[in-house]
């Protein structure tokens, strides 16, 4: 392919201005007060894709929020990439921990990106992440390079468990009809260490309520005669844990895949400074499962974490009550072979089971999806190994991710297609935080390096 790198460099400020102003719709999938500004964002979407040379864009109707799909074929007998990203970005808050508005994009020079990021929410997961491929798929139509056929699938409930796209997806599997998936959802090792996500973790997501008497309560009246729903509940939470930080449901790791020493040290090749590791977070000390390093523990382990928890009085001054009810919200990622609706039922069986008789609990599931491994064997993974290499000027290094995309698992089984995960942020863009960022070096890499893989899966392909 001839011209990308001067067709970046030539319509970059746009490119980033382009981005800017789609960062400024907030389109937060998880609060109906921004159903509007969801909506609004995918129609956005939509325009982009008709200017970018797709030849057919719609906006599809789903349950809930919709789904943008748009297509550019132009031979029924070349291979066809179907690009999956999500317009929706996570709830801002903590807002008063932001240095700027989430939703009033700026520029700013930091150490890790002295050419300048982009800080706002949605800025790397994955409005910038989505619209590198927007982009790359203009470079390729407006140069005449496009090697095969192109499908994009957006939707607008990715942070809120994509509850509509098993429904379009079912629905839609001929239109959707593909010989690989495409995401930028992830991230890489550093901006010099290209690295591409070969694994993801599975999520059961939850929300516990532990309920004492029929109303709050006088703390000095009743204080030691009556249950404190959040003492009991900060007690069974803590018991979900032991000594070595293992997780105590029973039946938990029963399907849990213990890799080999061989993976494991084909793992601890990756760069990795537990210092540097420490002082980005402010920490002085790791914590996690007692035998594991740390790239271990978030990646090919299990977790728990309390995501919030909350009752009785948070206000401004004293209120001395026993509160009646008890909150909070709590994740496990999981990893391949556990499937997470078992893992939800067991821990529901267990919290259930561990409650004193003074309380009642409710497990409330929200959300959830299964883990995925790509082998590094097929063709996907090796055009877009091809792809870094040819930008970065190096081999990608495989890499399981801690995080989830549920929906991975969901495309194998519908669409039986392989996913490739390229992406281009990295682990200080603070995504789902205050201060998310997207670097613009990272942004333009992205789009330079995406057209490539095109290339390459058309030439394997044959």
């Amino acid at each position: 392919m001839q011209n990308i790198q001067s067709y970046v460099q030539e319509h970059k400020d746009r490119f980033i201005n382009e981005l800017i102003e789609l960062l400024k719709i907030p389109s937060v999938s998880a609060d109906t007060a921004y159903k509007d500004d969801v909506i609004k964002t995918a129609e956005e979407i939509k325009k982009s894709l008709v200017n970018a040379g797709c030849s057919a864009v719609e906006i599809c109707e789903t349950p809930g929020y919709p789904i943008v799909y748009g297509e550019k074929i132009i031979d029924k007998n070349l291979p066809t990439v179907l690009v999956y990203g999500h317009y929706d970005v996570q709830p801002a808050d903590p807002i008063d921990l932001w240095d700027s508005p989430p939703f009033e994009p700026i520029i700013k020079n930091t150490d890790i990106h002295p050419e300048g990021a982009i800080f706002a929410r949605g800025a790397c997961d994955d409005k910038g992440q989505m619209y590198m491929h927007v982009k790359a798929l203009e470079i390729m139509t407006q140069t005449d390079q496009l090697p095969c056929n192109i499908k994009f699938m957006i939707e607008g409930e990715e942070e809120v468990g994509s509850k509509s796209l098993g429904w379009f997806v079912e629905r839609n599997q001929e239109k959707l009809a593909n010989d690989v998936i495409l995401i930028s959802d992830t991230g890489m090792i550093a901006k010099d260490v290209p690295s591409i996500t070969t694994g993801l973790r599975g999520l059961s997501y939850v929300e516990v309520e532990i309920t004492g008497p029929n109303r709050d309560l006088h703390s000095g009246l009743y204080g030691g005669a009556v249950a404190n729903p959040i003492n009991i509940l900060t007690k069974m939470i803590a018991s979900l844990h032991d000594e070595n930080n293992h997780i105590t449901i029973p039946g938990f790791y029963d399907k849990v895949e213990d890799l080999s020493t061989e993976e494991r040290a084909e793992m601890a090749k990756a760069p990795f400074s537990l210092e540097d590791y420490k002082k980005a977070l402010d920490i002085n000390a790791v914590y996690g499962e007692e035998g594991y390093t740390t790239n271990e523990r978030n990646a090919i382990r299990p977790t728990l974490d309390v995501n919030g928890i909350w009752g009785g009085y948070t206000g401004e001054g004293a209120k001395t009550v026993i509160a009646s009810k008890a909150y909070a919200k709590i994740s496990m990622r999981l990893v391949p072979n556990q499937d997470w609706q078992e893992i939800t039922e067991l821990f529901k069986k267990h919290f259930e089971s561990i409650a004193p008789k003074a309380v009642t609990v409710k497990v409330t599931p929200h959300h959830g999806g299964q883990g995925y491994v790509t082998p590094i064997d097929n063709i996907g993974y090796k055009a877009a190994s091809k792809a870094y290499q040819d930008t970065f000027g190096k081999t990608p290094i495989p890499q399981r991710s801690g995080g989830s995309i549920p929906i991975v698992s969901l495309f194998e089984k519908e669409l039986k297609s392989k996913t490739i995960l390229m992406g281009f942020g990295l682990d200080s863009d603070a995504i789902h935080s205050p201060n998310e960022h997207f670097g613009v070096w990272n942004y333009l890499k992205g789009i330079e390096t995406i057209p490539l893989f095109y290339k390459y899966f058309t030439e394997l392909s044959k």
